[in-house]
């Protein structure tokens, strides 16, 4: 089922873990500073190369279906945690805020005008909107 992973881990080997997402195998720990091996992305890095991903590959179909003279995408993404009271435009007024900050490179004969229609699409990726939507997260022992 597409969206569906699968994570095991041993006590034994501290933070590593296998992950299978799909069929897709992975490996993820932390870094070394943090008591892991090092040996794989953190769960953070991941989240941040999913949302990175979806935006490439969502600016890639809208590329393919429209036809703009875009001929590569590159996204850059940065996940850090700030104080709520330093966020200008956040609901939230205490705490932490999650941060992912986009950066989206452009190969192509682009005007301004489409290059600011690419960063409009770039915010319709499907992992955009989840991680802005409300998210709930159910879990139980089987």
């Amino acid at each position: 089922m597409p969206g569906a992973a699968t994570v095991l881990g041993n006590t034994a080997d501290g933070f590593l873990v296998s992950m299978d997402a799909n069929g897709h195998r992975i490996t993820g720990d932390e870094p070394a500073k943090q008591g892991g091996t090092d040996l794989g992305p953190t769960p953070y890095d991941l989240l941040a190369a999913s949302l990175a991903s979806c935006t490439a590959m969502t600016l890639n179909f809208f590329a393919r279906r429209e036809n703009p003279p875009l001929e590569q995408v590159g996204v850059s993404v940065r996940h850090d945690r700030i104080h709520a009271q330093d966020c200008a435009d956040c609901v939230k007024t205490g705490g932490r805020i999650d941060r992912f900050s986009s950066e989206i490179r452009l190969r192509g004969n682009l005007d301004d005008a489409q290059r600011k229609l690419l960063l409009k699409i770039a915010d319709r990726c499907p992992v955009h909107q989840t991680l802005k939507n409300e998210i709930t997260i159910s879990s139980r022992l089987v």
